[in-house]
Parts: structure tokens; sequence; C-alpha cells
């Protein structure tokens, strides 16, 4: 295998363009060695240093050179003549130098020889420049042209991120055994040859473009055939999913779970555009550029100095104060500046947008930290012209904050305290904004348009699980809220129970610690729900069992004494975890979601079953833990047998599915107690996506067959003499709460602001009246009967 030399004033720089590389093809990649940085380690270049690494790298097969600029040609020049016995199969390369260490690496790989290496990396660019429709027209087309092939297919691009450097790799590998003439070509560019992964970046092929394979010579069927199946399986990689448009544009896109209300608050306008027209005369130039330089590394450290945050809020700041000071950035604003004459804000200004531009092309993914550039970018020009950099608003009370996108220094600086949501027009669930929100537990939805059009202080109900935005909300609406800004939270007058005193506790649902705060004020008896994602979101491995502990215990030591019912992580491809590898599938809903991502990863259970453990042994409260998603005997089984192997006392499991309300009696014979989840039993009960409008009248907690299937457990519940819980949004309906009382259900757990309402209504009423209106309720024939006969039971009392 062809080995590869990068050289590099920047040891960092280069260290990432190779990891980049190496993470676009499969197996083992070529033998890579570095030469960066000066003999004192301060950028610059060392001759030494190259001659060595051509030497290690070199096995026989030859070594291909790629070099970023000015110096680093030099010292490579020279190191030839530093090396004894320099080979003819070494190549300086004048390639781009990341996408020639991406085309190098990929055509290394796939057994190319040096001087196709070599060439591979040197036309490089023109993957960037057909997608800038820049390319100039290839010249090596005509003569490796098919004049009649033997085998012609087509096949539609299905990945999210078409044909990129790992999908054009794919290609390349394979071919490398077959002896066949392959092409490839799109309806919009010429076939080019399948064994050249530059060519095949330049075809620009995204998602849903159709690609023509062309193929004669031995074995040309079957080269066919490995392209075909690597296109049609989305070359391992995430599938386009076509958005669902409403009549006025794209749907929002919940990122970050909660449900919180309070008022619009927009950002600030961002700075504006520096004057093209503006012009430096030759002399002040050098000056300039001591300023932007100085501008760029101030920005750098400011934003350094701003990372208070560990984890993953640090690593984004570190990682986008490099952008302040990135290289090749600062090298093209400098060139504007010495070479044009343009103001050093001018400069950085269109060296971002020229960035700016080729992570918009590159794919979806790369596109969504467009943000972060422009955030650095604002910083450097204000600095430059003498501007405040102003960054997330601070009206004195919460607010729901609104804006086109945020950059993580402006997300950073976010305080869950006073914002209660965020809702963006632009991003998505990888970007840093819906990261970062994940990270601070603020719900969060992203893809919203016309968002900033919201007047401030308009009221706005955000849901960042759904996606959902209403302005304005009803009393009723804003009852279903998690968090609520500057609204009364009315509280809980005493414990649960109806008017002839049979009790029943009203538990709060809660996501993060920063839920805890409304559950206390409303007066919750516990938690009924305590989901455990937040902790896992966007790690690329799984959190260790002390970082979990802590997490879980700062929930914990806020409810001493009172119940606490911890559900064990609840992740599939519909809420995708990088460290599970979750792959991508046709209807998440019914895939490896809840428990049975253990029967994948048991450890992350077992860890996860250990750090309840622990950060119970430290705290006082009654904690119970419960596994979500439960449809077989087998899976209550071994999740009983792993969460008493570990030592927590009180274990239960959610009824999701009809498989477990039908199975009530045997799982209850397993466990101490059930919680229903009366959104995702609508949903199976009645083949019904929960987050689908058009299907909402069929999965209306009021259904009378969902009613039913909630008796049987309940039903099941009184029999085993066991609790039987509602932790669904049904629960929150003072009217419906009377029902679930009915049917046996001993504890109901909502938002924190419909604890009040629910209470008001139970002390309204017996539980011979619960009984009543649950039997009225269950033999109804819609959900409007069934409403309308649990009024009249109700009758003249409180029930709101």
């Amino acid at each position: 295998m062809v080995g590869i030399v990068v050289v590099s004033h920047s040891l960092n720089l280069a260290s990432e363009a190779v990891n980049l590389a190496l993470q676009m093809v499969q197996g083992p990649g070529p033998r890579i060695e570095i030469a960066a940085g000066a003999s004192d380690d301060r950028l610059g270049t060392d001759a030494a240093r190259v001659a060595e690494a051509i030497a290690a790298a070199e096995d026989g097969d030859g070594v291909v050179v790629i070099m970023d600029l000015g110096s680093a040609v030099i010292s490579a020049e020279l190191a030839l003549e530093l090396l004894p016995d320099p080979s003819p199969e070494i190549r300086l390369v004048p390639a781009a130098f990341v996408e020639g260490i991406f085309a190098a690496v990929i055509s290394a790989a796939a057994g190319a020889s040096v001087d196709v290496v070599a060439r591979d990396a040197e036309e490089a660019l023109q993957a960037k420049a057909a997608q800038l429709d820049q390319a100039p027209p290839r010249t090596d087309v005509a003569p490796q042209a098919i004049a009649r092939p033997a085998v012609i297919a087509e096949a539609t691009v299905v990945n999210r991120d078409g044909i990129h450097a790992r999908p054009a790799a794919l290609i390349v590998a394979a071919l490398a055994s077959s002896d066949a003439q392959v092409m490839i070509g799109t309806e919009r560019s010429a076939p080019v040859s399948a064994r050249s992964p530059t060519a095949l970046m330049s075809l620009g092929a995204r998602t849903g473009a159709v690609l023509r394979i062309e193929a004669d010579g031995a074995g040309a069927a079957a080269a066919v055939d490995q392209i075909l199946a690597l296109v049609r399986d989305g070359f391992g990689e995430q599938r386009a999913e076509p958005r669902a448009q409403h009549a006025h544009g794209s749907v929002p896109l919940g990122v970050s779970p909660g449900r919180a209300v309070g008022p619009a608050l927009r950002m600030p306008d961002p700075i504006p555009e520096p004057d093209p027209a503006f012009h430096i005369p030759e002399s002040e130039r050098p000056a300039a550029l001591t300023r932007l330089s100085s501008a760029a590394n101030e920005v750098a450290e400011q934003l350094r100095g701003r990372r208070t945050a560990a984890g993953t809020v640090g690593q984004l700041l570190e990682a986008t104060a490099a952008i302040a000071t990135d290289p090749e950035l600062l090298a093209d604003a400098s060139m504007r500046v010495r070479d044009r004459g343009l103001a050093p804000e001018r400069a950085v200004w269109e060296a971002m947008e020229v960035a700016a531009d080729a992570m918009r092309t590159a794919g979806p993914r790369q596109a969504l930290r467009v943000s972060d550039l422009y955030g650095v970018r604002n910083r450097i020009v204000a600095l430059l012209t003498g501007r405040s950099t102003e960054g997330v608003p601070d009206p004195g009370h919460p607010f729901v904050l609104l804006a086109v996108d945020l950059a993580p220094a402006d997300a950073a600086e976010l305080d869950p305290g006073r914002c209660l949501a965020i809702v963006t027009e632009e991003g998505g669930p990888t970007s840093h904004t819906a990261i970062i929100a994940r990270s601070l537990g603020i719900p969060a939805v992203v893809a919203a348009r016309g968002a900033t059009a919201i007047p401030d202080g308009t009221l706005l109900l955000v849901d960042g699980s759904t996606g959902e935005l209403i302005k304005e909300p009803t009393l009723d609406q804003q009852a279903t809220a998690v968090t609520v800004g500057t609204l009364h939270r009315e509280r809980l007058k005493g414990p649960g129970s109806t008017a002839d005193g049979h009790r029943v506790p009203l538990l709060a649902n809660i996501t993060s610690v920063a839920d805890v705060a409304a559950a206390l004020e409303c007066g919750a008896e516990g938690v009924g729900l305590y989901r455990t994602e937040l902790c896992f979101l966007d790690r690329a491995e799984a959190p260790g069992i002390v970082e979990q502990a802590g997490a879980y215990r700062d929930v914990l030591s806020r409810f001493r004494g009172r119940r606490v019912i911890v559900r064990t992580l609840d992740a599939g491809s519909d809420k995708a975890l990088p460290f599970l590898g979750h792959a991508e599938e046709p209807n998440p809903a019914l895939g490896v979601r809840g428990i049975r991502t253990a029967n994948n990863y048991p450890e992350v259970l077992h860890d996860q079953l250990k750090a309840i453990r622990d950060a119970v042994a430290a705290e006082s409260a009654e904690t119970w833990v419960m596994a979500p998603m439960i449809t077989a005997l087998q899976e209550v089984h071994s999740f009983a047998r792993a969460a008493r192997g570990v030592g927590l006392p009180v274990i239960g499991v959610m009824i999701e599915t009809p498989a477990a309300a039908l199975q009530a009696e045997q799982i209850l014979a397993e466990v101490d107690f059930v919680s229903v989840g009366t959104n995702d039993l609508a949903q199976y009960t009645f083949a019904a996506d929960r987050h689908s409008a058009d299907l909402a009248w069929l999965t209306d907690p009021w259904q009378p067959a969902l009613l039913r299937m909630i008796n049987m457990v309940g039903r099941a519940g009184a029999a085993s003499g066991k609790p039987v819980g509602i932790c669904g949004e049904a629960a929150a309906d003072p009217l419906l709460a009377l029902v679930l009382v009915g049917l046996g259900i001993s504890s109901l757990s909502m938002s924190p602001m419909a604890l009040a309402d629910v209470g008001r209504g139970l002390a309204a009423v017996t539980l011979e009246d619960c009984r009543q209106a649950a039997q009225a309720a269950c033999h109804s024939d819609s959900p409007a009967a069934a409403r309308e006969a649990v009024r009249e039971i109700a009758g003249a009392s409180e029930v709101p």
C-alpha cells in the first residue's frame, strides 16, 4: 500500500485532517506519517522531520507527500536531498491540503499505485469545484469512455449526504479485485471512472440523484451488482427522510425534550455586513494584517476564557475558539487584505462566507456548522470595528428565546433558570444549538420557519419532544407544560385524595434536575416518571457509573422521604444515541427501543442500574426503578433479575403496549408495580403515530378502547395488591383523572402545572363517583360521548 506523508506548519491541523480522512475508509488504511511544526514545536516545518517521515512511510510501494504551503514545500524538497538513497517512487504533490489528504488516503487504501494516488490527490479540488459549479471540463473522460458497455444499470442515491468521500471510497474498494471497466455518471454529469474517488465526488451526486452505471470487460455484471448493493443500502449511512410539509412550510422539529411556556424574546439583530467598497492604501496594509491577527487571537482567548462548563459545552467552545485562529481561514482573510486592500473586517467576512458555502455544499451535517463560523465571524468583526457583540439578552424574567440560529458561544451563555426554551428557524438535531440545549436541559425546537417574526412578549408554548409550538396557549394547554415562566404556579393543596378519603398520590413527570423546582413549587408528592435520557444524549461513549450516579443523586436529594420512580434508558433509532450505533429503521416506533436496546447493549443497562443503586445509597428518597417498552415476559424476567441483582429493592415496568396490558397479571407476579404510559399505549393500540396531527382523534386518551385496556391493567393491580400508576398525558386532565382512579389506578403522574387542578377535581368526588364515571366512559361509543357522560356524573362537583 502506498504510504502518505503530511507536511504542515501545524501538528493540530495535520492530525485532524488525517483523522477525518481515515474515517472515510473501511479496514486498514495506508501508512501515514506526519511531519509538522518546527524543531522547537512552534509553527513551521523542518526538513529533517520530513525526511524521517518519508523513510518511515516507505514500504516498497512508494510515498505521496502532501504539503500545506510556503516553507512546507521547500522543506519537502530539501528532505529528498537529505535522504541517503531516495526512492524514485516518492511524489511531492501540489494538492490542496485537506482535499489532497482525503483523496490520497482513500485512493491508497483502495490499493492504487503511487502514480494514481498522486493524481487523485492533485485532482482533489475538482469535487469541491464541481459542487460550486466552477470545475473545468474533465479531460480524462474520453480515453476511458466505454463505447458499448456490456452492462448498464441505474440506482437512486438514498443516503442523506450523497456521494461524498466515504461512499466514493467504498465504490473504489468494491472494484479493487475486479478487472471490469466501470464508469458512473448522472443526468447532470458525464461518466467518470468508478476507480477514482475524486472523480466520483466531482459528480456532485446528492440525495435523489440517479446514478447510471456502465461496465464492460471480465466481471462486469458482478461489479455493477456490487455498486448497486452499496447505493441501495445507502452506503451504510443514514438515509434521507422526506420531511413532512404543512401548507406554510417545513414542520418544526423537537430536538431537546421538555414542555415549557413563557414570553417570547428575540435575539438581537446580527452585526451589519462591512462595506465591500472600502479599501485601504498599501502603506496601511501591514498594520491591518496585525490588527486582523490580534483580533482573531483575542476572540479565541475570550471563548476559551468563557469555557467554564465541563463536558459537551466546554468542548464545543474549545472547538469554536479553534475556528477563530484557523490558519487556512486567516490565510484567506490576510490575502484579501494584502492583495486587494480590503479592510480586515471585510476580509474576515468574505473568507468566512467562502468557508460557509463549502460547508453547505459538503452535505446537511456540515451545513449545520455554518452558525459556528458566523458566530466567530461576528465576534472578530465586532472587535475590529469597535462594536459590541450582543449575546443572549437578559430581560430580567424567564423567556422563550427566538433566533434564526445560535452560535455555540451564544448558546453556552444560556441560563436554564431564565431561558425556558429555544426556538430557531434553522438548525437540526445534530446542530450545536441542539447539543447544548440538551446538555443544559432546555427544551428546544429547530427548523421553525418564521419564528423570529413572533413579537416579543407573545406567550409561547414549546414542546421540545414533538416540535409543537402554540402561540397564546389556553389555560388548559398551559397546564400541560412542565416549566412555566411569569405565570402563577398554583400549588397542590395537601395529599391527593377523593372526598371520602381514598388516597391517590399525585406525582410529577420530570426530565432533569432543572424540572425539580417546578415540581416542588407546585406541591408534587414525588416523581412518577424521572426520564434519564438527558444524561446519555450526544455522547460518543456511554456515561460512566460515577457520572450517572451524580446526576441521579442531584434529583433524589431534593425528594427525601418521597417516592421517585426512575425510568431506565428509553432509546432507539427514534432517540438515536451515538454510542449505541443504532441503525436507522424504516419505522422507529416499531423497532429497537426501550428495554430492547439492552438486548444489544446489556452493559449499558447494568451500569445504569448500578449508578441508580449508588445514588439511592447516598440519599433517602423512596426510589423505585422501572423499564420502558415491555412486550414479552422474558423481558420482565431479565430486567427484574438484573435490577434485583444489584440490590435495588422496588422494581417495576411500564405498560406501553397492548401485549404488556394483556399480560398484566403475569407481569405483576414478577415485579412490584407497573406504570401505564398512555401516550404510547394509545399509539400502539390504534396503530396511529402519536405525533400525527391527522390521527390525533385516534390517540385521544378518552377513546373507550384505550380506557378498557387500562381497566385490564387496573384489575390486575387490584388482584395482586400492587400499585398501578399512570404517567402519560392522560393524568393531567382533571376530568379524565376521575375515570382513571375508577379504573383502579393508584397514582397519577403529570406535568407539575396540572397538579392543583387534578387534586381539586379528585377532592370533589367520591371513589364511587369515580367508578361510575369509569364504567360510563368505557361503555361510550366515542371520546366525545365518554367526556359528556363523565361530566354528567361529576354534576355540580368542582371538577375543572
